[in-house]
């Protein structure tokens, strides 16, 4: 059985606050987008199997949230037979598109098929909450806002079809932790789910609280924001904590001086 885990971007996202736990507050508008890595799970009766393609992943394959997310079923449904993974890794790591929490949660929904347990989605959110903050987005993978750590989910009417999109990665690696050091959480002026209905306000209003601190210190990442607006962008931002960076465009864009060593890539939502 194979499926296809999308990217996310996130309009505007705002650290409203530090928890006990160590974890932070957050509230988000999480969008699905395009760009797809492919996951291929089947039954294997001889033996547990893994393998990947496409972009390396680093680390210790038993970290992979493919594979915690198999473990966590096999754990409540010991019967469950063991499996042939094949993950082709198409969406940039440490990017801030949410690709190995989008692979966590397409393969939780592929497992559920496959071995027909029929859990519905509340309980796969709860399973993937475990493996993630962003992981219980992709279980219903619908524009939503998110709140607590970001598994906190509410639906959202918000339609972006027609839209171009532009994602630019610059290949700069922005770690969660120097993310977060750099932002002084607050609680928003203006509400997220107001701005999110008015994209004439997404410009001026919708921030992406992680912003000032990363173009700080990587004036480039900013830099790419500035040109997708010179470009002709109604809204640009870097989404989750970096370093991609995007521009929403009501018309395919004419865009100039691209970078070759840049991730780039074009699409219409």
């Amino acid at each position: 059985m194979i499926c296809f885990p999308n990217a996310k971007i996130n309009l505007g996202l705002h650290i409203t606050s530090k928890r006990n736990d160590g974890y932070h507050e957050i509230e988000t508008c999480m969008y699905p987008i395009p760009l797809f890595d492919a996951l291929e799970i089947i039954i294997d009766p001889k033996r547990f199997q893994w393998n990947s393609t496409g972009i390396a992943i680093p680390g210790d394959p038993k970290d992979n949230l493919i594979i915690q997310a198999y473990q966590l079923l096999k754990k409540d449904f010991p019967s469950l037979p063991q499996v042939s993974i094949h993950l082709h890794k198409n969406i940039p790591m440490g990017a801030g598109l949410g690709g190995g929490s989008a692979d966590a949660g397409f393969a939780l929904n592929l497992m559920n098929n496959l071995f027909d347990l029929i859990l519905d989605d509340f309980f796969l959110e709860e399973y993937a909450a475990k493996l993630g903050s962003d992981c219980p987005f992709f279980v219903e993978n619908t524009p939503k806002i998110a709140t607590g750590r970001g598994e906190i989910l509410e639906a959202v009417d918000l339609n972006l079809k027609g839209t171009y999109l532009v994602l630019i990665n610059p290949g700069i690696h922005v770690g969660t932790k120097e993310a977060y050091a750099g932002v002084k959480p607050k609680k928003p002026e203006v509400s997220l789910k107001e701005l999110i209905q008015d994209k004439s306000r997404w410009k001026d209003e919708l921030i992406n609280d992680f912003e000032p601190s990363v173009f700080s210190a990587y004036p480039e990442i900013g830099q790419i924001k500035s040109q997708l607006y010179q470009s002709g962008a109604f809204y640009a931002a870097m989404s989750g904590s970096g370093s991609t960076v995007f521009g929403l465009f009501d018309s395919k864009p004419e865009l100039s001086n691209r970078n070759s060593d840049y991730f780039y890539f074009e699409s219409l939502l």
